[in-house]
């Protein structure tokens, strides 16, 4: 469970195929009772539907400021993570266990979570999104980075020279 005395509530949209369903319900809910206001973007029945789709959704909702995080989940968590990456405004991080996403906030200023239902139960999942709820962004060294991955423009050209490895 969350501790609220260190996770403000906040809005968070999840979205997921179809491998994903259960899973993302469960999540919702219980999201819902930690006292977040969910944004369930679908899907809501058990039809095949094709996971970039829900990645474009959840994208839009947290490049629009309409949420503050977002859940992605499919079967491996893989292809919607790609999607939701598709967007600059988002730092999506797919992540197994706790520790990666703690670190995905703390480094890397993620502001979506992505997970595989057929890797991840429910309880791990939980703790994934405890973690990535409950840890700040760590600023410093790492906004320059982060900077960069909105803007690849702010990156210095490497020069084949210096990318080139000693034999």
């Amino acid at each position: 469970m969350l501790d609220r005395h260190y996770v403000a509530a906040m809005k968070i949209a999840i979205a997921s195929d179809h491998a994903a369903l259960e899973l993302k319900a469960e999540l919702a809910r219980w999201l819902g009772e930690q006292g977040h206001e969910v944004s369930d973007l679908g899907p809501h029945a058990a039809d095949s539907v094709d996971y970039p789709d829900y990645g474009y959704k959840l994208a839009e909702q947290i490049a629009a400021g309409s949420v503050a995080r977002g859940i992605a989940l499919c079967g491996s968590g893989i292809g919607i993570s790609i999607a939701v990456n598709r967007n600059p405004a988002v730092r999506c991080a797919l992540v197994s266990e706790p520790i990666s996403a703690g670190l995905a906030r703390e480094h890397n200023d993620a502001n979506a979570l992505a997970m595989g239902a057929r890797l991840v139960g429910p309880d791990m999942a939980k703790a994934c999104i405890a973690a990535f709820l409950g840890t700040d962004f760590a600023g410093g060294r790492h906004q320059r980075r982060i900077d960069k991955l909105s803007a690849p423009d702010l990156a210095p050209e490497l020069t084949s020279d210096s990318t080139k490895e000693s034999a």
